[in-house]
């Protein structure tokens, strides 16, 4: 592939982007309720809390613990928390148990704030969790106006690839792509 067909095929997504942008922007809000979560340290708190003072809010829907590829992805959140904290409310949100999420979250050194879903429907009532058996990974939008009514705006989920994880476009651009490479919880042993 020439570079100007690189170029050329660059700008076509960035179209694309733009046009998804607006798509989001337009979509209908639908209210939702002020769900209850866990802290880490097992306190509960509110979704309209969770907002940070903010009018609007991205939730990240995390499978937890488990899962090695939304690790990569958390693991990426930290570089840009103050960031995204500037311009909204930003959570991220797991089945896990409170302590076990703590105890990741320390492991980690994650910077963002963190609740767990495991006593809740949340997940399951925005299509993160499949069958009541397993979850998915993805990232949600809210809203909140002034009298503290909560709406939900738009979702997509997260798999290798996908806009959320810049990961995944930098190994494309090898020479050999991304060449069966998967996440780990450690590199140490390589």
């Amino acid at each position: 592939m020439s570079k100007n067909t690189i170029h050329d095929l660059e700008i076509t997504i960035q179209s694309l982007k733009e046009e998804l942008e607006e798509l989001y922007q337009s979509a209908e809000p639908k209210p939702v309720s002020d769900y209850t979560f866990q802290n880490p340290d097992g306190s509960e708190i509110n979704l309209s809390a969770l907002f940070n003072g903010r009018d609007e809010l991205l939730l990240i829907f995390n499978m937890g613990k488990e899962c090695p590829y939304c690790t990569l992805w958390a693991d990426g959140y930290n570089g840009f928390t103050d960031h995204l904290n500037n311009r909204s409310g930003f959570v991220v949100v797991s089945p896990d148990s409170p302590e076990v999420q703590k105890e990741f979250y320390v492991l980690r050194n994650w910077r963002f704030p963190m609740v767990s879903h495991s006593k809740n429907n949340f997940a399951e009532d925005f299509g993160y969790k499949v069958d009541g058996k397993y979850y998915l990974p993805g990232v949600a939008t809210f809203s909140k106006d002034s009298a503290g009514q909560i709406f939900f705006h738009v979702s997509s989920q997260f798999g290798p690839g996908d806009n959320f994880c810049s990961q995944w476009d930098f190994l494309r651009m090898l020479p050999k792509g991304e060449n069966n490479w998967a996440p780990k919880y450690s590199y140490d042993n390589e």
